[in-house]
């Protein structure tokens, strides 16, 4: 029996910030009430997360691109609207201009009481925020094999999302400062290659064994095979201010799944390269976003990244068609036009201090940049 056609079904999650709407720093101790209204509006879909200044969003599992935007819109919506009666702000960014990590509380949970004890520094500096797209691959197998070159695509869609370019109230020179943070803990990064399912597995119950993870929700690596839902799970994004940006990523992430899926009906797969030049390209992807292009790997040289995506774009027709987002996926060239946000972070703090701001006041122009931005499009 053949292998049958996944149902690349999305399911899409978001990290925000919560910023106090007055002062524009990170609200340390929100009101308990908060959550409590967020979930009466939204149920299981918004959650805590480890700091009490962050919250968490996640749709339903939707059939496609079109569904998934209409989930995120009604959640964007709903916990603006909830932020907004306690004075407050969530802002899709991976990080915050200026709010201190040493500042903050975390959510007094069991998992997130066991994850500062075992990581100590590492974990309590998470002050960063991701988006996380699930696609529906139902066989264990297939997961595995396109994992493996799904990988290569991991620093074109991280190049595409920046959105943390401050920490600590300073530029750091990086588009995506958040996955310096991120890396620190373990069993991060770029997936490893595995030849099976079963191989996958067999690591997995070698650290469960030692005691050392629960389960599979403890490996972090930028895409992994989900520990609870039969999918395919791309992790390396930063989180989109503007909701548009997130719909065409969550798009162009399915379309190039399917488009592997595709080669291996017709006994085709994209090569397999290194995670050594699959790590290049992620530096370079965080460092400069699309502004110094990335290695095409094939020819062995840098490439502009407008060409580079034009090739994936044209790769990806027959997909995008087959899957009813071709207009979602134009919206990747809007990303490349316009900038991602943390363009738009640097601009903005740009203008503010050659118009004779502090750079206190140019980084809350910042924070009132994103608040505006993450209302975009709802």
């Amino acid at each position: 029996m053949g292998i049958k056609e996944p149902s690349f079904t999305l399911g899409v999650e978001e990290e925000y910030l919560l910023v106090d709407k007055e002062t524009r720093s990170l609200v340390i101790d929100p009101p308990d009430t908060l959550m409590a209204e967020a979930q009466e509006k939204c149920g299981e879909q918004v959650t805590s997360e480890l700091l009490k200044s962050q919250i968490e969003i996640g749709t339903k599992v939707c059939r496609n691109i079109q569904e998934a935007h209409e989930d995120l819109a009604r959640l964007r919506r709903n916990v603006i609207e909830v932020a907004n009666n306690h004075g407050l702000a969530p802002i899709a960014a991976s990080t915050h201009p200026f709010s201190a990590w040493t500042d903050q509380k975390h959510t007094e949970k069991d998992r997130y009481d066991q994850l500062t004890s075992e990581m100590q520094g590492a974990a309590r500096r998470l002050l960063i925020c991701g988006m996380h797209v699930h696609v529906g691959i139902d066989d264990d197998e297939l997961r595995i094999d396109l994992m493996n070159q799904m990988s290569y695509f991991l620093p074109h869609l991280l190049a595409l999302s920046c959105s943390s370019p401050f920490w600590l109230g300073r530029d750091t020179g990086l588009k995506s400062y958040r996955l310096t943070i991120f890396d620190a803990l373990p069993r991060t990064g770029v997936p490893e290659r595995f030849a099976s399912w079963a191989e996958y597995e067999r690591h997995v119950g070698i650290l469960q064994n030692a005691g050392l993870i629960e389960d599979s929700t403890r490996i972090w690596w930028d895409l992994r095979p989900s520990g609870r839902f039969p999918t395919l799970e791309t992790r390396v994004m930063d989180v989109c201010t503007r909701l548009n940006d997130t719909v065409a990523l969550a798009a162009l992430a399915s379309c190039i799944m399917r488009m592997l899926w595709r080669l291996r009906m017709r006994n085709q797969r994209w090569r397999l390269y290194t995670p050594m030049l699959i790590r290049e390209n992620r530096w370079r992807a965080m460092r400069y976003s699309f502004d110094e292009g990335l290695i095409d790997l094939a020819q062995g040289q840098v490439r502009p990244f407008d060409e580079l995506l034009d090739e994936l774009c044209s790769l990806i027709s027959e997909d995008a068609k087959a899957l009813g987002c071709e207009k979602e996926i134009k919206g990747v060239h809007d990303i490349l036009t316009r900038g991602t946000s943390a363009h738009r972070q640097l601009r903005d703090y740009e203008l503010e201090r050659a118009s004779g701001a502090t750079a206190e006041e140019a980084l809350k122009s910042v924070v009132d940049t994103l608040i505006t931005d993450t209302t975009e499009g709802l």
